[in-house]
């Protein structure tokens, strides 16, 4: 049997919606607050606004910047807006919260910032097994902002997609 070995995949109308194409490159820093906390637990006000003139905040440059307390000290909100008004002339982005949720918060305003008008009416691939680590939570928000969208979606890779939606044919 000769012939021509033909890519069905790639003459199909199947788009390929790739997580890990939308990974930003820019650093990812914390800033633990427990740092300047007397005793772990107490924020002396006079002391904290002092010690936060003496950072050179350029080191944060074009960062995402996770905010968090390492110890279970009660914190005024002004804490960390403080903290964000050192670090936002600096800072591509400030999250409250762990490199977890520094992760997560980086593709949910990705992932609603993007235009899904290519995706309209067409099958999608919602490509997993990235070298990337990306958060469960980006997955579950693509499927549902591409629901608004697609004809289909679809998880993993073209040879072995997992059906994941399909619209329903109306009459």
């Amino acid at each position: 049997m000769e012939g021509e070995i033909v890519n069905k995949v790639a003459n199909s109308a199947l788009k390929v919606f790739d997580l890990e194409d939308m990974y930003p490159t820019n650093p990812r820093m914390d800033v633990d607050i427990a740092q300047w906390l007397y005793e772990g637990f107490v924020l002396r006000e006079k002391d904290f606004r002092a010690a936060l003139k003496d950072i050179d905040w350029s080191i944060y440059q074009d960062a995402y910047v996770g905010l968090f307390c390492s110890t279970d000290a009660i914190l005024p909100g002004w804490a960390y807006m403080l903290l964000t008004s050192h670090l936002q002339p600096f800072a591509k982005r400030i999250f409250l919260g762990d490199r977890a949720h520094l992760e997560k918060s980086i593709y949910q305003e990705l992932l609603f910032s993007l235009d899904y008008s290519q995706y309209v009416d067409l099958p999608v691939i919602i490509k997993g097994c990235s070298k990337k680590e990306i958060p469960e939570e980006a997955y579950v928000l693509a499927t549902q902002l591409m629901m608004n969208h697609a004809r289909s979606v679809m998880f993993g890779e073209a040879c072995s997609a997992v059906p994941v939606y399909k619209r329903s044919i109306k009459k």
